[in-house]
């Protein structure tokens, strides 16, 4: 079993930052896929950003905004938000794909782990 925690999010207003956290236990996110997911209100949960071994995936939406960064000693993945902008408000969740499925590595399918989600609000 793999736990992931994050702590919660937060208020910032646009162009501002946030960094996300996501521990891990059970589980060194070392050997999985760890990937970042958002869901806003209405719209259906989409992939963010993903990082297996030293190699970070982006969505088009947030390249060159996010930074995906995983801490082995921690057992920690963080994801860096600058930029904000209000399009960016959802809950945000971290997963693990423990079965390392990097073809699939923007669907939400393909992770078997979930954290429990944390609000980002970006207010304009």
């Amino acid at each position: 079993q793999v736990q992931l925690e994050q702590p919660g999010g937060g208020l910032v207003q646009a162009g501002g930052s946030l960094r996300l956290s996501c521990a891990a236990s059970g589980r060194t996110l070392s050997t999985c896929i760890t990937g970042w997911f958002r869901q806003a209100p209405g719209k259906k949960r989409e992939f963010v950003a993903a990082i297996r071994w030293t190699t970070p995936y982006y969505a088009d939406s947030v390249k060159g905004r996010f930074t995906i960064s995983r801490d082995d000693a921690k057992n920690t993945v963080y994801l860096q938000m600058n930029s904000l902008e209000p399009e960016d408000t959802a809950v945000y969740y971290c997963a693990a794909d423990t079965r390392t499925t990097t073809s699939f590595i923007r669907s939400e399918n393909a992770y078997d782990y979930w954290g429990q989600g944390t609000q980002v609000t970006v207010s304009s």
